[in-house]
């Protein structure tokens, strides 16, 4: 089971391949600790599959980072300055760690949205 993403780049309707991704475990006291960092693939995943494997997936917050400026600089897309998303954050809970986590990502430079899927 475990916990994965991927990204949906809405505006040029293809993957997020080469968005820098950061994964984070979050604290009640707002501290959080970086554990791992990585590029999405030509899929819009991270290349490594799971983030957390299902036998270490933990009860817990954590926090996702997209950097979504970067991504849509990289691909020669005008924004403003300051641009309207800079990182988008997803901050989200894990009760039951014995099922999957999916966390998706729908994206453009002005908007995006994320659920819980499967």
């Amino acid at each position: 089971m475990g916990l994965s993403t991927h990204v949906l780049d809405t505006m040029h309707g293809c993957p997020a391949a080469g968005m820098a991704v950061t994964l984070w475990e979050t604290r009640v006291n707002g501290e959080a600790s970086l554990l791992q960092s990585f590029t999405l693939n030509e899929d819009g995943r991270n290349p490594a599959g799971l983030l957390i494997a299902h036998d270490a997936l933990r009860i817990g917050t954590y926090r996702l980072t997209f950097d979504v400026a970067g991504y849509f600089s990289a691909k020669g897309v005008v924004l403003p300055t300051p641009n309207f998303l800079n990182q988008v954050a997803l901050d989200f809970g894990v009760a039951k760690p014995d099922e999957h986590y999916h966390v998706p990502l729908l994206v453009s430079p002005w908007s995006y949205s994320t659920y819980r899927g499967s």
